[in-house]
């Protein structure tokens, strides 16, 4: 299918599409990707060296380090092997939750010392807002940790939005590509498959979610090429709301 012939969604009110739940996913759907890769990233790798140092016997920080040592299989790694691995990771931008994790840990300290404020597109902004009040359930799935996420929308260039959400998942529910995680976000929310809206800007989990029995839309900005394989909008102003 060509890109011409990519399905829309019309403009309408969600409810009145059986819309009860939006589900939407982050980088390159309510954020821009670059402020996670030219501002988050950057300020974690400079940061965690002496983060990990410092807090490496902290009782949170020290079970993240034993999960990353069980990940790469040795067990006995010291702390300075661990920084290695986890910068590594950063490079790579592996989606590991106990990278993540940490990470999380790090922003929540530039987030609260100003170093930085969570990046929302204005029309993602405006459009939560719009959902919000329509009684429209909102929530996050993300590869970034839950509390990265909240500190995201709670120290927002729009000031505090958590109050917008009614829960948040990352990959401790599962891998954003596969169908059991949407599964279990179903079950969590509680509603019908059918009731929920996933947004994403990735196809392979707008595939999974579909296989679940959601509603998608996938996010195009900038002009990017649309996989042709869901409803498409270029901005949230093209998701159907009121």
């Amino acid at each position: 299918m060509s890109q011409s012939d990519t399905p829309h969604l019309d403009p309408l009110a969600l409810e009145d599409i059986g819309i009860a739940a939006v589900l939407t996913d982050i980088e390159g759907t309510t954020s821009d990707i670059s402020f996670v890769k030219n501002v988050l990233f950057p300020y974690a790798a400079e940061h965690l060296p002496a983060f990990v140092r410092e807090h490496a016997d902290d009782p949170q920080v020290k079970h993240q380090l034993m999960l990353v040592a069980g990940e790469i299989g040795w067990v006995e790694a010291d702390t300075e092997t661990l920084i290695g691995v986890l910068l590594r990771w950063i490079e790579d931008d592996r989606k590991v939750t106990p990278l993540k994790t940490l990470q999380g840990m790090i922003w929540d300290v530039g987030y609260r010392q100003g170093d930085f404020t969570g990046h929302l597109y204005t029309d993602a902004h405006d459009y939560l807002q719009r959902w919000h009040q329509a009684g429209i359930e909102l929530y996050v799935f993300s590869s970034g940790s839950v509390p990265a996420q909240k500190l995201l929308f709670g120290f927002s260039d729009f000031g505090d939005l958590t109050p917008l959400f009614s829960g948040y998942f990352d990959t401790t529910t599962g891998a954003k590509r596969e169908r059991v995680a949407y599964q279990r976000i179903q079950a969590e929310i509680d509603l019908p498959a059918p009731c929920i809206l996933f947004l994403s800007d990735i196809a392979e989990e707008l595939d999974a979610a579909r296989a679940a029995g959601m509603k998608t839309c996938e996010l195009r900005r900038d002009g990017q090429p649309a996989s042709g394989r869901h409803p498409v909008a270029t901005d949230f102003t093209e998701v159907p709301c009121k």
